[in-house]
């Protein structure tokens, strides 16, 4: 006898479930290719699927990161609507930080606000509608530290963060200067 599937039953009292992970961001954008430009520029991302209308990108295994649907109607943000402040990426470390802050300088991309978080130390970019991503990397080693921050007077006195010099950091890298004085550029006591 084949054996049959099994019983299933939906449960409207289950236990709710997190998502496995974050998919994809798409955008609707009235700069169709500049947009495509630059977020394959910006993370390294490649087009797997593409057209007039639609296009897919993607910088890891996903399948699509990224899409942009082409709306030439749309205007730009100009920053007085509501909506997603940013999207934010975590790179391996400060090195890699580094590296692409100079690449991206290089392709005439420069940081619209360089801030030391104390959580993270991050470079936010803006792309051609508007929208600012965040490059980052993570202070902490452990998400116990990482949340321990949240308890540090530091934190409770500027939840926000310090502006800090990329090129004053890169020089403090080059320097040999040990991590633990690299994730504290701006705070006072650095």
């Amino acid at each position: 006898m084949a054996n049959l599937p099994e019983h299933r039953k939906i449960d409207v009292n289950a236990a709710p479930v997190s998502p496995r992970f974050f998919a994809h961001a798409v955008f609707a954008t009235p700069n169709y290719q500049q947009m495509i430009d630059w977020y394959c520029t910006v993370l390294n991302a490649r087009v797997v699927a593409g057209g007039p209308m639609l296009s897919f990108l993607t910088f890891d295994q996903e399948h699509h990161r990224l899409a942009f649907i082409n709306q030439p109607k749309l205007a730009v943000r100009d920053g007085k609507q509501a909506g997603l402040d940013h999207l934010a990426y975590t790179l391996q470390d400060v090195g890699v930080l580094l590296n692409t802050y100079a690449r991206l300088k290089q392709a005439g991309i420069l940081p619209v606000w360089p801030v030391n978080h104390g959580l993270t130390t991050s470079l936010y970019y803006q792309d051609p509608d508007g929208n600012r991503l965040e490059l980052q990397v993570d202070n902490f080693d452990t998400p116990e530290e990482m949340q321990g921050w949240f308890k540090r007077p530091d934190f409770a006195a500027n939840p926000v963060g310090v502006t800090f010099d990329p090129e004053a950091l890169i020089a403090l890298y080059e320097s040999g200067a040990p991590r633990s004085e690299l994730i504290r550029i701006g705070w006072p006591d650095a």
